[in-house]
């Protein structure tokens, strides 16, 4: 991602602070709307909308990864898809996430965050809905892109929003909708099976479902598409603005007295926090992705019935509702996440292990186990909000991060199926996916130290 340029974007100009009171506002008070010291009905119904619309928009952005990975054996076998290709299939999210997501900084400037927003959700309802439909594997894979690129841009805007509409409630607005998607991924892979049986079974009909839950969520954001200024990327307000940086900078308030307040846009690719984080988002996703696409398969394999299977890594996705809901909170209350990241890959390192000694006795150990690994997600869009100081630095290191990540975790899946189908087994994919786990906790620990990216742009 080329440098940006050291000018301050026109929609995240804060407010000449002439009058005192923006540097003395009291802690919370920038989850308010513009100077009001409290929110009015107009301010309450919007914040109201925004979080049903975060709940919603979460729910979708991973049924359309975990219910293929559920039916991942009849697809391939309905569409003849070798190994490698089934390993292109399970790579494709990622790509997408990389591709498009770098895309929604520029996107959310033009038409707003929350109008992108319910663009990514029609894109992913359309994409579910053709998808089972659109007739052999080049079909299936470009359906499949659509309703990736309407996840890829979510993605990227969760945290802008977040920071925007609730900027003191960082950890626990992350921990909700962490907490959803946690909860979509889960639902996915559990159900889609026995759904897919009991609706005549029909891996078509199984997977076309899902496009109903994502009908859904674009509802809530039509009200929004037009609140374009108000979105953008800032908190909530030019004044709230003006607290939060001022609140996060010590030596600000004497510059912000003067009215000559501006702010550079952070250079985010001369930042090592930046890729830090972007490289420690790339590895939990690769695991996560590896998980999602191949563990039914693991475990079918090891002799496990394909509905337990999917119950299997419904029990590793739904270990996110509670965690995801506990993580960022316990985040934001401590100044270095090292010990969190540490934590969550020593989970994952003993999941693994554990796969690769006895896949079939341990299952539920395991499953439980990574999926408390996989919790480093939430642990990582955490992080995101907590290593800049404006909205402005926010968008632009979502991006960044969520793009380079996305990025790293490419090979990831092809690599485990290229694997699976030449040595004709788990063995070597299942060491890759623990050894992965080492340089995920030495750059999470880097990202996770108290500072921020215009510290070092």
């Amino acid at each position: 991602m080329p440098d940006e340029p050291k000018t301050l974007d026109p929609a995240v100009r804060p407010a000449r602070t002439s009058a005192p009171a923006a540097t003395t506002t009291p802690p919370g008070a920038a989850a308010t709307a513009g100077d009001s010291p409290a929110p009015g009905p107009a301010r309450r119904l919007t914040l109201g909308l925004v979080t049903v619309g975060l709940v919603l928009a979460a729910l979708n952005l991973r049924p359309a990864i975990t219910s293929l990975g559920a039916l991942l054996e009849e697809v391939s076998s309905d569409l003849h898809m070798s190994g490698t290709v089934a390993g292109v299939l399970t790579s494709v999210p990622p790509l997408c996430f990389a591709v498009f997501g770098i895309t929604a900084p520029r996107l959310a400037r033009r038409f707003g965050p929350a109008a992108v927003v319910c663009a990514g959700m029609a894109a992913i309802f359309a994409g579910l809905l053709l998808r089972p439909f659109a007739g052999g594997t080049a079909g299936f894979l470009a359906a499949s892109a659509l309703a990736l690129m309407g996840i890829a841009v979510s993605n990227v805007l969760m945290p802008v929003i977040v920071k925007r509409y609730f900027p003191d409630r960082i950890g626990s607005m992350t921990g909700l909708y962490s907490m959803a998607l946690a909860l979509g991924t889960s639902i996915a892979a559990a159900a889609t099976v026995p759904m897919t049986d009991a609706l005549g079974g029909d891996w078509r009909v199984g997977l076309g479902v899902w496009a109903a839950i994502a009908a859904l969520a674009v509802l809530p954001w039509i009200p929004l598409v037009r609140d374009r200024d108000r979105t953008a990327t800032t908190p909530a307000g030019p004044r709230a603005e003006a607290t939060a940086t001022s609140r996060a900078t010590a030596g600000a308030t004497a510059a912000a007295g003067t009215g000559a307040t501006t702010a550079a846009a952070p250079r985010i690719t001369r930042s090592r926090t930046a890729w830090a984080l972007g490289v420690f988002f790339g590895l939990q996703a690769t695991g996560a992705y590896i998980t999602m696409g191949w563990m039914p398969q693991i475990f079918r394999d090891a002799g496990v019935p394909a509905s337990t299977a999917g119950v299997l890594l419904a029990v590793t996705m739904v270990m996110g509702v509670p965690l995801a809901f506990v993580i960022p909170r316990l985040a934001t209350r401590m100044k270095n996440q090292g010990p969190i990241v540490v934590a969550l890959g020593l989970c994952g390192l003993t999941g693994y292990t554990g796969l690769f000694l006895a896949p079939s006795a341990g299952a539920w150990v395991w499953a439980v186990l990574l999926g408390i690994s996989n919790c480093s997600f939430p642990l990582a869009l955490t992080m995101i909000g907590m290593r800049s100081r404006t909205g402005a630095g926010v968008v632009r290191l979502s991006a960044f991060a969520q793009s380079v990540g996305y990025l790293i975790s490419i090979p990831g899946p092809l690599l485990v199926g290229v694997l699976y189908q030449h040595s004709g087994g788990w063995g070597l994919p299942i060491v890759l996916m623990g050894g992965l786990m080492i340089p995920q906790m030495i750059v999470g620990t880097l990202a996770g130290r108290d500072r921020t990216v215009e510290d070092e742009c």
